[in-house]
Order: structure tokens, then C-alpha cells, then sequence
């Protein structure tokens, strides 16, 4: 399949803004996690800006696709997105993880529109999905239900026996996707805990496996269609990621995991993002 270039061009506008929120967010903030958020932007923007059924005007209907941000640390992005496609004002994305905001640190559902599940314990997302896919099911409702997690995640044990079970029941309205950037807060994953070969390991729970470069919108329009038509199973995207994509002096910097932008460092990033020497 050929996806436009007009599309791409797009998305990449969306995503360059939407990495701009987030930095300027976190600046304002004093802290949060950087490097995970800007990893995941390409992923988000294709699934919120291109492939899921989402209404902002109206956040619980029925026929929605739904999506679980299993690694919770990442909501800087998320929330970013959230405000381009309309479910709050931009301007509120400046109140994140201030006391009494909707935008807290990790999602919660109660209090932010489009936010269906909260989150944060990592490991859980995949369980949530299962259950909210299995719910799909029993009464009939056609929507995908994506879910996104991290690679460090991978080393949770509740993640591989949802995977199981996820297999078991045949959950093809089910998409997982692992934001594969390599790093988690104490440094390199392989050297914490070696979670390769993830093709090999999900394809044994009975998934169906993609594997892409998660910050190319062809290849992620691409597997997310086709995962879409996948019958009798679940669905598994790992997008191949950089930690603090789109900041030079960011990218694959394990410190930037759970530190956000100086006011330095966010005037520098935005003099790169914006094309100004």
C-alpha cells in the first residue's frame, strides 16, 4: 500500500507540534519524563491523527476505538496529542502535573477527557486491554482497542501472562504496540534485564507480529492496517524508537528518562524543532 505524501507531510507537521507541547509542558512543569514521551510521538500521532475511531466532541461513544497508555510515564505525549484533536484547550497542556489540574503525572481517568483507563504501574496495560477486549466482544461492539507499552515493560511478568491469555482467547481486536527505544531509567535494557527476542516470544503466545521503525508513518499506517485485518489473533507492533526523538543533545541520553527540559535546554530544543540556527 502507498500512503500518500501529502498524509506523511501531515502527520510530520503534527508530530514536530506536538513534540513542542510536550518540551514546553515539561519545562513549565520542572519535571516529568522527556525521553519516553518524545519516543512515542510518531506512534501516537498515527493512531490519533490517522488510524483510530475517536470522537473529541464525544469522548464515550460507542463504536470508539479505545487506547491504554500502559507505560503511564509517557502522558506528556498522550496529552499533547488529546489537546491537538480537541478533547481540552491546548493552553491547558501548561497546567501539567499541577496540584488539582486534569493533567497529572500519569493518566487518570476521573478527571481527563479521552482518557479511558488510568495507568502508571507498568505492567498492567495489556491486562486492562485484554478485559476491555473480551467486553468488546460479548456485546458486540466493533472497536480496536490499542494498546502502548515500553520495552523496559516487557520485564513485568503480568505482561506475558496477559499475552497468554490474549492468545488463548483469540483477541483479534487487540493491537499492542512496544515503544522499542532501548532504555529505561537505571540505562540500557538489554544490560538491565534482557527482554530480546520480542518477535520470537510473542509470536509463541499465538501473536501476530509486526515489526517497524516507529518514527516512519509509512511503515506505521502500514502495520497498523494490517493488523487491523488479522483474524483469530492478536496483533503486536514493535516500533523500533529513539529515546528523546527529535532533540539532538536528547536522543538516546538515558538521563533524559525522567528529567525535563532547564529553560536552556527547552529554548535549544525549540530553536532545532522550529528550524531556527
Amino acid at each position: 500500500m502507498i500512503i500518500a505524501p501529502d498524509l506523511i507531510s501531515k502527520l510530520d507537521k503534527t508530530a514536530r507540534q506536538l513534540r513542542i507541547d510536550v518540551l514546553k509542558a515539561l519545562a513549565n512543569a520542572g519535571s516529568g519524563h522527556t525521553g519516553g514521551s518524545l519516543s512515542a510521538i510518531e506512534i501516537i500521532t498515527a493512531l490519533y491523527f490517522n488510524k483510530m475511531r475517536h470522537n473529541p466532541q464525544n469522548p464515550q461513544w460507542e463504536e470508539r476505538d479505545m487506547f491504554v497508555l500502559s507505560k503511564g510515564h509517557g502522558a506528556p505525549a498522550w496529552y499533547a496529542a488529546l489537546a491537538r484533536c480537541g478533547y481540552f484547550p491546548v493552553e491547558e497542556l501548561q497546567n501539567l502535573r499541577k496540584i488539582d489540574s486534569r493533567l497529572q503525572g500519569h493518566p487518570y481517568s476521573r478527571t481527563t477527557p479521552g482518557v479511558e483507563v488510568s495507568s502508571g504501574s507498568l505492567g498492567q496495560g495489556l491486562s486492562i486491554a485484554n478485559g476491555l477486549a473480551l467486553s468488546h466482544r460479548l456485546d458486540g461492539k466493533t472497536g480496536k482497542i490499542y494498546v502502548l507499552m515500553g520495552d523496559g515493560e516487557m520485564q513485568e511478568g503480568q505482561i506475558w501472562e496477559a499475552a497468554m491469555s490474549a492468545g488463548h482467547y483469540k483477541l483479534d481486536n487487540i493491537c499492542a504496540i512496544i515503544d522499542n527505544n532501548g532504555l529505561q531509567i537505571d540505562g540500557a535494557v538489554c544490560n538491565i534485564m534482557n527482554v530480546e527476542p520480542l518477535d520470537e516470544k510473542w509470536r509463541a503466545f499465538g501473536w501476530q507480529v509486526f515489526k517497524v521503525n516507529g518514527h516512519n508513518f509509512a511503515e506505521l499506517i502500514q502495520a497498523l492496517n494490517a493488523a487491523s485485518s488479522v483474524k483469530g489473533k492478536p496483533s503486536l507492533i514493535i516500533a523500533q524508537t529513539v529515546k528523546g526523538k527529535g532533540v539532538s543533545f536528547m536522543e538516546n541520553k538515558v538521563q533524559y528518562h525522567g528529567m525535563a527540559p532547564t529553560s536552556q535546554e527547552l529554548e535549544r530544543a525549540l530553536a532545532e524543532l522550529e528550524g531556527i540556527n
